[in-house]
């Protein structure tokens, strides 16, 4: 890819030369658009090859009763994370109907219908959607079937760790601007180039995550696309264990001895840097649809 995939520019630049330690070993380019601010992994899987880079046991998003240490740990982490997010996207709002897209297993659609939401999920894995349909009879849709949603039929749309992993970026802004109802809020959890974190890891940074995540977002580039369409930032939070994780993957492709100490010492501090420069591992973008 020549071009920026958001805005056509062609004047991009080279930002980092990354490998896919998690999957395949295979080696990527990410690049900077200096017109709109995002970072774009380059070369892009076609959409029909994308979910071999998916396949694995060890992607967590997607297993159910996982064995061994560090999943337990994960899933323990995960529970408590979760409550934070219902109380970060819907605390100040009455209930109402909520789209989780990239529901995974249907964990945050779980506990959002247990504080009295009308759910629906959206999650491209046939794998997840089984277990989602399982554990909860929520039945997600595939990213096919979001044409069947009614305009304007949502007040709140969530993408927990969702929107870099989306190859098409204008469709999927056209389907927020179409499904939110006005005022309705979009919430988006992204990692963080800019932390500490990916700064001290740098290629080794787990969350570049290439080539899956085909998009690396940062505030600028955010404002930069979503403000065009209506969308108005309000505030922005904060996902403090993400540091820890992303620090003991990026220590795992380092080789490094005792990964899951090193990690968290690495993930302390980044999370005491960022409680100057707000510059934390995993960031959580609350917008408003006009």
């Amino acid at each position: 890819m020549t071009h920026c995939p958001w805005c056509n520019n062609t004047a991009v630049k080279p930002y980092l030369h990354v490998k896919d330690d998690f999957l395949s070993q295979e080696e990527f380019d990410i690049f900077e658009c200096p017109h709109c601010h995002l970072l774009f992994t380059d070369p892009r899987p076609a959409p029909s090859k994308i979910s071999a880079y998916y396949e694995s046991k060890e992607y967590y998003s997607h297993q159910e009763n996982k064995s061994g240490f560090i999943p337990k740990i994960y899933e323990a982490v995960k529970k408590v994370n979760l409550q934070h997010k219902v109380s970060l996207a819907l605390d100040d709002l009455p209930v109402g109907h909520l789209l989780d897209i990239g529901c995974g297993v249907a964990d945050f659609l779980i506990q959002a219908k247990q504080a009295g939401w009308t759910v629906q999920g959206i999650e491209p894995s046939q794998q997840a959607r089984t277990i989602a349909s399982q554990r909860s009879n929520l039945h997600p849709l595939m990213p096919s079937e979001a044409h069947t949603l009614a305009d304007a039929s949502f007040d709140v749309i969530t993408l927990w760790h969702v929107l870099e992993h989306i190859d098409d970026l204008h469709a999927q802004i056209s389907d927020f601007v179409r499904l939110l109802k006005p005022g309705g809020r979009l919430v988006l959890a992204l990692p963080n180039f800019k932390s500490f974190d990916a700064r001290y890891y740098g290629a080794k940074w787990a969350a570049w995550d290439v080539p899956r995540h085909l998009n690396h977002f940062c505030q600028e580039s955010l404002l930069d696309i979503l403000t065009p369409s209506g969308f108005q930032l309000k505030k922005v939070e904060k996902l403090r264990w993400d540091a820890y994780y992303i620090s003991f993957l990026s220590e795992k492709y380092l080789h490094h001895r005792l990964p899951l100490l090193r990690g968290a010492f690495v993930g302390l501090r980044s999370n005491l840097k960022a409680l100057s420069s707000a510059q934390y591992s995993s960031r959580v973008y609350v917008f408003n649809k006009a």
